[in-house]
């Protein structure tokens, strides 16, 4: 290789990596910002607006605030779990009870960002859901569980307040998208009763 042709390399290579953090830095300057916004999205729904969006293309908003003190975790949760939404927060899943009522709300997220912090959390943990009438929760972790949704659904009865964060598994996967998935459960301190997760061997997933 001629000099020329290794300065040409050298170049090429600084000014390449140089691209890449530049195309880290606003993916993580963007993200900040997107927090930023929904953060207050949020002040505002406190204050007293419906379905506030953090901007103004946005076809979610904020519906409620969760908090992990012990892993350091402050998330505002977004009205719906598809993946425009999941990409900048957890999600409420639809069809599962508003959050706060007397039912089983069920929140997901991507295993490798926003809920990565569960395959860490103890059972014992406690959690805090703030939501839009400004009440703030205690709930604590109960039981956790790994089920197949090819051939298992998660059942939750529906006259228990019961809060399920649930996320893909396992948190190390190469490829995303696999069938397993991870129900962290969470009931509220003021009520505990246990034992209320079951796993059934039919296709499909229930997250009521």
């Amino acid at each position: 290789m001629t000099r020329l042709a290794l300065r040409i390399g050298i170049v090429a290579l600084a000014a390449l990596g140089l691209w890449q953090l530049g195309a880290g830095a606003y993916i993580h300057a963007k993200a900040w910002l997107a927090q930023q916004l929904i953060a207050s999205a949020w002040a505002r729904t406190l204050a007293g607006e419906a379905n506030v969006r953090p901007w103004p293309w946005a076809d979610t908003w904020p519906v409620a605030r969760l908090q992990v003190p012990e892993a350091g975790v402050d998330l505002y949760v977004l009205a719906d779990a598809s993946g425009r939404s999941l990409a900048f927060g957890p999600g409420h899943v639809s069809g599962t009870a508003p959050l706060g009522s007397s039912g089983h709300s069920m929140l997901a997220a991507h295993r490798d960002t926003h809920f990565r912090f569960l395959r860490s959390l103890p059972v014992g943990a406690r959690l805090w859901l703030e939501t839009a009438d400004g009440r703030r929760r205690p709930w604590r972790l109960v039981e956790t569980h790994v089920f197949d949704v090819r051939h298992q659904r998660l059942m939750v009865p529906d006259d228990m307040p019961t809060l399920t964060l649930l996320t893909c598994y396992p948190f190390d996967a190469l490829a995303p998208g696999g069938p397993l998935r991870y129900a962290a459960i969470a009931e509220p301190l003021t009520s505990p009763v246990s034992g209320r997760l079951e796993v059934s061997a039919n296709s499909g997933f229930v997250g009521r």
